[in-house]
């Protein structure tokens, strides 16, 4: 592990991460306390399906759009 202060790895950054790169694990402490760790890149492991790649596979209700007023009448009770 490499502990850098914010100054140097300011200063350095490409350096920096030039080592991560090459498997070095660098830290950045502010005032002798780490408080973030360089790690490299790693894509994700999924991948994220294209627009429209689900095409087909749901369904809405013909009456989705219709007014459920009927539906809470019950409610109508309690609220006075």
């Amino acid at each position: 592990m490499h502990l850098v202060n914010i100054h140097e790895a300011k200063t350095q950054l490409s350096k920096l991460l030039e080592q991560v790169q090459a498997g070095e694990d660098i830290v950045i402490a502010k005032a002798g306390a780490p408080i973030v760790r360089l790690i490299p890149y790693t894509p994700p492991r999924r991948r994220i399906a294209p627009l429209g790649a689900m095409e087909g596979e749901g369904w809405i209700a013909e009456d989705f759009d219709e007014p459920i007023d009927e539906h809470f009448n019950c409610l109508k009770d309690h609220a006075e």
